[in-house]
């Protein structure tokens, strides 16, 4: 086996150290399907309503574009410091915005980042769930509506927040594995863009090594 090697979300190479977690998965999980794919696929009866709420949150109808929803996602897992997701949902932002800057620079700064100042209000909402609840305060919410934002829309923001911080502990804390190699992310973005979260029928075969 060659060296292993840790993708950070911006797809930055380190080498693997003894400061990073077990190299295996704290359960035993297919060795295709890192990240949060191995845990839906090993527990179907759990992933189920997970896919459905995921699927709603972020494709279903919402005055919130797709790209800006995968933002909030992005935002969240960056936080948290959770690369399998950070970097999932990085690419899929960057495949539905068609450019990359956006999502790297809302991990950077919201405030600074070339969106909205309504999806900053939301962006900045949503990282302050992430840090817990009680640290959105009336204020946050208030600058949101000034600047447009709909009671629906932060309700959402702040459901999503939640959701991805219930996702980030699920992956980070079974300890799954990061893909072998970063191309795997374009392959995941690609499938969630495309096929939203729902499982596909013929499921995930054509992921194993050959």
């Amino acid at each position: 086996m060659g060296v292993l090697h840790r993708y950070t979300a911006d797809k930055v190479i380190y080498p693997l150290s003894i400061y990073d977690r077990n190299f295996m998965p704290y359960i035993a999980l297919e060795d295709h399907l890192p990240g949060i794919t191995g845990l839906l696929e090993y527990s179907k009866g759990t992933a189920q309503p997970i896919r459905e709420l995921t699927q709603f949150l972020l494709r279903g109808p919402s005055t919130l574009t797709q790209a800006e929803r995968e933002l909030i996602a992005t935002v969240v897992s960056h936080g948290n410091e959770c690369t399998f997701c950070t970097t999932a949902h990085t690419a899929a932002a960057d495949l539905l915005a068609g450019e990359a800057k956006t999502a790297a620079m809302v991990k950077q700064d919201i405030n600074s980042a070339p969106v909205s100042d309504k999806m900053k209000a939301l962006l900045t909402i949503a990282d302050l769930t992430r840090q817990s609840g009680k640290s959105v305060t009336p204020e946050a919410i208030q600058k949101a509506k000034d600047a447009g934002a709909t009671d629906v829309e932060i309700h959402d923001t702040v459901l999503i927040a939640g959701l991805f911080c219930l996702y980030n502990r699920y992956v980070d804390g079974l300890g799954t594995a990061l893909p072998d190699k970063p191309a795997y992310y374009d392959v995941l973005a690609e499938r969630i863009v495309n096929h939203g979260y729902t499982r596909l029928p013929e499921g995930y075969d054509h992921l194993k090594k050959k």
